[in-house]
């Protein structure tokens, strides 16, 4: 029997990255949101990776594999300090998916994605060690 890992279609990647921006003062704190996708959500994932020294903990995985943390100074990513606006946090959620995922969310023929093709936690941690060689702490 073939080796499941060679089936494109089992391939996980990022389906978008999500970037809370908290921007303001503490009292008022305004959040902006962007997703980014493809090429420059990998890009950016990467920096942020970067910054948290490619440590996450188990309970940042969801349940479908997916990922979120946080990062207190913008800074550290290397973007240039304005004093007008001044220091600011980022949460950056990870979306992982597979190939063939579009087909529970489609208006025409619309159908369902069989547990198996689904992800799992294990799958989004494993997924994280193989590609950035991450480490999970407890």
């Amino acid at each position: 029997m073939p080796d499941k890992s060679d089936n494109p279609m089992r391939q996980i990647k990022v389906e978008k990255l999500t970037l809370n921006i908290s921007v303001g003062e503490s009292g008022d704190r305004l959040t902006r949101a962007s997703k980014v996708r493809g090429e420059k959500a990998e890009e950016i994932l990467e920096k942020g990776l970067k910054v948290k020294e490619y440590e996450l903990r188990k309970r940042n995985f969801a349940h479908n594999g997916s990922f979120g943390f946080g990062i207190t100074e913008h800074i550290d990513l290397g973007i240039k300090y304005d004093p007008s606006t001044g220091i600011y946090g980022m949460d950056f959620y990870v979306h992982l998916s597979r190939p063939g995922g579009r087909v529970q969310y489609r208006k025409l023929r619309r159908g369902k994605v069989g547990f198996a093709h689904r992800l799992k936690k294990e799958d989004g941690m494993k997924w994280f060690q193989t590609k950035f060689d991450g480490i999970i702490l407890n």
